[in-house]
């Protein structure tokens, strides 16, 4: 690969970059990189551990020894209400540079990016948060595992695209909407530690480097990352019922906006228990590998598929 500097990589958070919204792991310092990112693999998605957790989709971050795959993994947010917002590799003034992700109440830009299981591109399609509940889609997360009762099935179309990179030759053409701009501004919240330290352990596996690999990494999905207590959510509110709109309730879209392609009515299904999440964690999750079936009870999905039984069409 071409660079117009080499200078050491920095794995952890870039001082210079830490007082920014979003700053986080994968960051290429003095390093300019004029070499796109391989496309997004194709994978399948573990079950959830235990509720509360949120699917960060797996990415291609950039080390010393070029592209590695960064495999998906779910995580707990840093507190409740907040959403993940993927980060993406865009083309800036000849270069290829690395926007990194962050925890919000609202998913922003990710540069149009189809990473699967709910985050097809713009907004987030896989759940909400309600009266301190998360809310998952049973159509895009792999939840049958365990007995969460936040739950409802909404059937997203989903046009799939294995591009994992934002302008230049072959690259998306997307550009963020009001309700990503407004996202934007934001507070937002750096990756946690166990993230930053799941990105780490993949940076070591050479197994997971695109010149090895070729762009069709084994692994396909990590051992998810388990703290010693799940985030609490407040007590639930009763008002309305369960199946009422809440005000405050944080969609995919920027503050105050509707739910992207919801339906009324579909917003808050009838028949959802809110409830805060689960006890304590459960025993992690060994590392899959898609060629092992239905590792961890996950399904047979492609990439940007979904983990539930309704599937997506393209």
């Amino acid at each position: 690969m071409r660079l117009r500097r080499t200078l050491p990589y920095l794995f952890a958070l870039a001082l210079a970059d830490a007082a920014a919204p979003g700053a986080s792991f994968a960051q290429v310092v003095g390093v300019s990189i004029t070499v796109a990112p391989p496309p997004l693999p194709v994978y399948v998605q573990p079950a959830i551990p235990a509720p509360g957790y949120i699917w960060t989709p797996g990415y291609w971050a950039w080390g010393p020894d070029g592209y590695y795959w960064v495999p998906g993994t779910w995580v707990l947010p840093p507190a409740v209400g907040l959403l993940w917002t993927p980060g993406y590799w865009g083309w800036v003034d000849g270069v290829f540079r690395w926007h990194a992700g962050y925890w919000g109440p609202h998913v922003g830009f990710y540069g149009g990016v189809n990473y699967g299981f709910g985050y097809l591109g713009v907004g987030y399609e896989g759940g909400y948060w309600a009266h301190g509940a998360f809310f998952y889609n049973t159509a895009v997360n792999n939840v049958h595992n365990v007995q969460i009762h936040n739950v409802y099935t909404k059937t997203v179309v989903n046009n799939t695209t294995r591009v994992s990179f934002n302008g230049g030759a072959g690259g998306l053409t997307a550009r963020p909407n009001a309700q990503e701009q407004a996202a934007a501004h934001e507070s937002h919240r750096a990756p946690t530690s166990l993230q930053t330290q799941h990105e780490h352990v993949a940076s070591a596996n050479p197994q997971l480097r695109a010149s090895v690999n070729h762009g069709a990494p084994a692994a396909s999905f990590a051992a998810t990352p388990r703290p010693a207590q799940a985030p609490r959510a407040p007590a639930p509110h009763t008002a309305g019922g369960p199946g009422a709109p809440h005000p405050e309730a944080a969609h995919a879209g920027g503050p105050g906006a509707p739910h992207p392609e919801a339906a009324p009515g579909n917003v808050h299904p009838a028949g959802a228990q809110h409830a805060p999440p689960g006890p304590g964690p459960a025993p992690a999750h060994e590392e899959g590998h898609a060629a092992d079936g239905h590792p961890g009870g996950g399904h047979d999905e492609h990439q940007a598929g979904g983990g539930g039984d309704d599937h997506h069409h393209d």
